[in-house]
């Protein structure tokens, strides 16, 4: 059973995470900073979780593991990606249209809102860790899943970054590797690495969780993920439509 009070501890840190994101933002007057946190904010959550609550059992350690490894990864290679350039063209349009007054809206429209999904999403996370039980079968196919995730967006994000870091590619569009199979591999490996976690969390008994992963696959498709990339993308990259015709848009396949 899940620590209410541990939980409560845990989510307030979260929300304490976003302030300082915020304050930080508010002072550079770019609020990208909170790609970077966004992932951080689950790995805090389930640390403090596992330091006030009574975590026994290989289940809890491991989940602490494999949110680290995937956390640490993406923040880094985000803020890696984002270190000395303008503020990403998504947060841009919604400065544009938040004005007057942006600094103080994005404390809830960016940062609080960011946090309010990170501590519902997460919650699979904080059930896995709950439970003494020893590992069982389910356990390691939420560990399969985890690997084809990790897979898919570490490699989709090193071959895109070498293929933008190439100034003969500007404006092309890269069809090569995993992303000649889905225009989108990290959001396809990021909905595998959720639904790696709720697996976890089922192996806990925590089925009813299942509305974490439902909720991150409806962003990655439909809101933050594919859905808002491509709506500009194809103005910044004319073959662009020629790509979207030959490959499939999330889950991959044959060209």
């Amino acid at each position: 059973m899940v620590d209410v009070a541990a939980t409560s501890w845990a989510v307030g840190c979260v929300f304490a995470a976003a302030f300082a994101g915020w304050i930080f933002s508010a002072i550079r007057n770019n609020v990208s900073i909170v790609d970077s946190l966004w992932s951080l904010m689950f790995l805090l959550m389930l640390s403090m979780y596992q330091l006030l609550a009574d975590t026994p059992g290989p289940r809890a350690w491991l989940v602490l593991a494999l949110v680290a490894i995937w956390a640490l990864r993406l923040s880094i290679y985000i803020a890696a990606r984002n270190h000395g350039q303008p503020e990403d063209h998504r947060y841009a349009q919604i400065r544009r249209n938040n004005q007057p007054n942006f600094r103080l809206k994005s404390l809830y429209i960016v940062f609080g809102l960011q946090a309010l999904l990170a501590c519902f999403i997460g919650l699979p996370l904080l059930v896995a860790a709950s439970a003494s039980s020893a590992l069982g079968w389910v356990d390691f196919l939420g560990i399969g899943f985890w690997l084809v995730g990790m897979v898919f967006e570490v490699v989709g994000d090193y071959q895109l970054s070498r293929f933008k870091a190439q100034a003969r590619n500007h404006g092309k569009v890269l069809d090569t590797g995993l992303w000649r199979y889905t225009r989108h591999p990290n959001y396809f490996g990021e909905f595998m690495i959720w639904w790696g976690f709720f697996l976890l969390a089922v192996a806990a008994d925590g089925w009813w969780a299942i509305l974490s992963p439902l909720l991150m696959s409806f962003l990655l498709l439909k809101v933050s993920g594919v859905a808002l990339l491509e709506t500009t993308i194809g103005e910044r990259r004319p073959e662009y439509a020629d790509y979207v015709r030959r490959t499939n848009a999330f889950f991959p396949g044959q060209p």
